[in-house]
């Protein structure tokens, strides 16, 4: 079932990179960031209280908050980062670059969380770092 969730993921980020290209236009990046923050804010919290998990804050452990606050700290730098990239470049360029954080999650994961390193891993990051170079390398102007 994660595989399912994950290709949603994929989906709803590939909208995210397209529908934000299109509305950056004559709109500042962290200006349109801060717009659609107001709708992630009200959607998540909206999901947490329909599932009746608000009360479960309480419960969080000081270590998970402390990873889930930086994680939200990054999260935001990074989305800053991604809409200024596209607001000044091609967003299917924009994107492949941004997506090398696959790579650099999966090192990682490796070393922080201990995950195994398969040759399938070794094989898919290769192709995407290849991939991403390509593209950064390609003649922007066409």
């Amino acid at each position: 079932m994660w595989i399912l969730w994950a290709v949603l993921a994929a989906v709803s980020a590939a909208l995210v990179i397209v529908l934000t290209k299109a509305g950056l236009k004559n709109v500042d990046s962290s200006l349109a960031f801060a717009i659609q923050a107001i709708i992630i804010l009200l959607i998540t919290w909206g999901v947490v209280l329909v599932q009746g998990n608000f009360s479960s804050w309480k419960g969080i452990e000081k270590n998970a908050w402390i990873f889930l606050l930086m994680a939200g700290v990054f999260t935001s730098l990074s989305t800053l980062f991604s809409y200024k990239a596209l607001s000044m470049g091609p967003a299917s360029y924009v994107a492949t670059i941004e997506r090398m954080s696959l790579v650099i999650a999966i090192v990682l994961s490796i070393i922080f969380l201990k995950e195994k390193l398969t040759w399938q891993i070794v094989v898919g990051g290769t192709v995407m770092v290849v991939g991403a170079v390509l593209i950064a390398m390609s003649d922007t102007s066409q």
